[in-house]
């Protein structure tokens, strides 16, 4: 028997050509029918997708199990966070060896205001549990926490539970007293959540068939679902909506927003049966993020700059007019957000793509005394946030700060001395020492003369000899940004010498509003180049060898991996395309399918606009895959993710397999599809590692790099 005899053979979708419109032509798109969820055929082809993938990879069994166990044992397993005060009590999260996911306790404040001292080891003397995900999972292959709010006395917890991935939550309500389950009436939720102050009424919100969030309702703890009351509808297809509290728990906060635009509504906590009322009415193109404390609202906005400015306005403010500047507009810098407490600002800014805290003091009339100073960072690429601070009346605050080298790092901040004390790093267990790594920015040119930053992190041991191999990743839309971060399971490529580099690219927001707006509708284009640019900075520079750089990205990443694919094939050795919007322009075209009109303003409408429409269909991964040697591609989707159907990457594969000219046992094309997941992948830890684990070995193999 010879080997060629013994090789899987790849699923054959099926040609099933189905005609559709796309801009007034005729298109004949052969596996449409796929898209098809609940056809027997369908879910037939995803299994035999998903034993092929298996079957062509399982000589790499040993290696996952090797990757797995890396993980594993470099994670300190029973470990909790760093607890945090909220009113009477400090909060905090516990993860115990073996159990998939943490538990969600408290102590009481008692008479010592201090900050606890806990031992990981040891439950604490004290604690109440108010959830524990383990109990809730238990016969579950899936379950994820949506809303998890604590009323301000205290006293009830509201929680929400997707168990398949479609990130639609049932809420309940449990009585913390007698740890009982009062109310399961509400199902069916979105993200977000908001208790009055008295703790009788949550409000929640409800997604469309589009999977927008468009509708608050108010719902009264212990009456029928069928008396909630609607508060507020949104009819505009572009906007979302979220729903919260303030820092001081008087004011219940609606936020609407599209790509371009934003409002938000107001209403007393203590009056939840009153109107909600507008801060300023919305205006096309103006983006502004409300901060309710006391008297005054700070406010975030682009009014007049670009990237952005911070004002101050009264509480009662209904209009933009009201406005006063406090930190004014720079070019260059990005203001991205406001933590207001009851004497300093807490500003978080970007600056040459990178992030920072600028803490401004206030004077006894809540008014901002000088410049302030910034948080310090020592290191040459990091990242850095405010944490979790649900007090509002305090001297200190807790910031993060981690690094490519430098685990996650929570630190207390004096808000009066500027001084850092650290409280916690994460464990990283099996003798990680951050000296034994060096982390760089280095920069690519792009073809318009762009310069374009790169975050690289390799072994100290590993020099730019031209031998190495490397990996980059990149996202590059909706103005997100890949900042530095740690990352454990990341180790498992690096102490087997591969460069690891992300690519910050045009389309994400490392560098402001303009590095946005350069990627974005009619410059897409921008993103995919600058990720071709970044991947031959890493060649000419020595750091990755030519023919043994991988390439990998998520979502509208993936995107980003079937546009790259196509410009230059020749530059990868393989590719991981994660939940990928390969067939964005299917999407695009149908303002029937969920979260098609609000993305009409970030890649253009094709709909309306011809020009739009040739430039989707000059970059969009499905309509431009050509007939040459493409990368080995891993795939992985999730069956009920409601972002990015699974039907995209299942479609591109299939045509992928008929026009490259790969041959599949050196460079294969592979679709895994999770059967009970959504867009994030499996929930449990270990579970999630293992995934993890999959992916790597995959990439590894194929780099030689194992």
């Amino acid at each position: 028997m010879t080997v060629e005899s013994t090789r899987p053979t790849p699923p054959a979708a099926v040609r099933r050509d189905t005609v559709r419109s796309h801009h007034g032509e005729d298109v004949t798109d052969p596996y449409e029918w796929l898209r098809q969820k609940s056809d027997p055929e369908v879910l037939a082809h995803l299994e035999a997708e998903n034993a092929y993938t298996e079957a062509m990879t399982a000589h790499l069994d040993d290696l996952r199990e090797a990757v797995f166990k890396e993980i594993k044992s470099r994670v300190q397993e029973t470990d909790l966070s760093v607890p945090v005060r909220h009113r009477d009590w400090w909060h905090y999260t516990r993860t115990i060896e073996g159990e998939q996911y943490a538990v969600h306790a408290r102590i009481a404040v008692g008479d010592s205001p201090e900050r606890p001292v806990l031992d990981a080891g040891h439950v604490p003397e004290g604690e109440q549990v108010l959830l524990d995900g383990n109990k809730e999972a238990e016969g579950l292959e899936f379950f994820s926490l949506g809303v998890y709010d604590v009323t301000p006395a205290g006293d009830r917890l509201a929680y929400a539970v997707d168990t398949s991935g479609d990130e639609r939550f049932d809420l309940r309500i449990k009585d913390l007293a007698t740890g009982e389950v009062i109310d399961d009436a509400v199902t069916g939720i979105g993200y977000g959540s908001a208790w009055s102050a008295d703790g009788s009424h949550i409000f929640y919100t409800r997604v469309d068939d589009a999977w927008r969030p468009f509708q608050v309702w108010r719902h009264e703890v212990g009456t029928p679902a069928e008396a909630d009351v609607l508060v507020y509808q949104e009819d505009d297809e572009r906007f979302w909506m979220g729903v919260g509290t303030s820092r001081d728990d008087r004011q219940i906060i609606i936020g609407l927003g599209s790509k371009n635009t934003s409002e938000t509504r107001l209403l007393a906590a203590e009056d939840p049966t009153g109107q909600f009322r507008v801060v300023a009415p919305r205006v096309e193109g103006v983006e502004y993020d409300v901060e309710p404390a006391g008297e005054q609202l700070w406010i975030v906005h682009n009014k007049a700059h670009r990237d952005f400015e911070l004002a101050v306005a009264p509480l009662s403010s209904t209009s933009s007019e009201d406005w006063v500047t406090v930190l004014p507009g720079e070019d260059g810098v990005r203001v991205s957000g406001v933590d207001a407490f009851s004497g300093h600002l807490a500003v978080a800014l970007r600056r040459e793509g990178l992030t920072q805290v600028q803490i401004l003091p206030l004077s006894a009339d809540s008014r901002p005394v000088g410049r302030g100073y910034q948080v310090p960072v020592e290191e040459e690429v990091y990242s850095i946030e405010t944490g979790a601070n649900p007090t509002y009346d305090t001297d200190t605050l807790l910031v993060t700060i981690e690094s490519l080298v430098t685990p996650s790092s929570i630190y207390e901040l004096d808000l009066v001395s500027g001084e850092l004390e650290l409280l916690k790093r994460q464990p990283v267990l099996g003798g990680y020492d951050p000296a034994d790594y060096q982390q760089h920015r280095v920069w690519a040119t792009a073809a318009d003369g762009t310069r374009i930053p790169i975050s690289l992190v390799a072994r100290k041991d590993v020099a730019p000899d031209g031998t190495n191999p490397g990996l980059l990743y990149g996202y590059g839309s909706y103005e997100i940004s890949i900042d530095p971060y740690f990352s454990v399971s990341r180790l498992s490529y690096l102490d087997r010498g591969v460069v690891y580099a992300v690519a910050h690219v045009r389309g994400g927001g490392e560098m402001g509003r303009g590095w946005y707006e350069a990627g974005r509708m009619e410059h897409k284009r921008n993103t995919f180049t600058d990720f071709v640019a970044a991947a031959d900075e890493l060649v000419s520079s020595g750091w990755v060898a030519p023919d043994r750089l991988a390439a990998e990205g998520r979502s509208a990443g993936g995107l980003l991996m079937g546009a790259v694919l196509n410009l230059a094939p020749e530059k990868f050795r393989v590719v991981h395309a994660g939940v990928p919007f390969v067939d964005a322009l299917t999407t695009i075209l149908d303002p029937s399918l969920p979260l098609t009109v609000g993305e009409w303003e970030e890649w253009g409408n094709p709909v309306e606009s011809a020009e739009i429409y040739e430039i989707m269909r000059g970059y969009t991964p499905y309509e431009n895959i050509r007939a040459v040697d493409y990368p080995a591609i891993l795939a992985t989707t999730g069956l009920n993710d409601t972002r990015v159907f699974y039907v995209e990457p299942a479609k591109w594969v299939a045509r992928l397999r008929e026009t490259v000219t790969n041959d599949p046992a050196e460079r294969p094309i592979l679709l895994k599809t999770e059967m009970v997941a959504g867009h994030g992948g499996k929930t449990g830890r270990y579970d999630a590692w293992r995934e993890t684990a999959f992916e790597i070995a995959f990439m590894l193999d194929q780099l030689g790099a194992v």
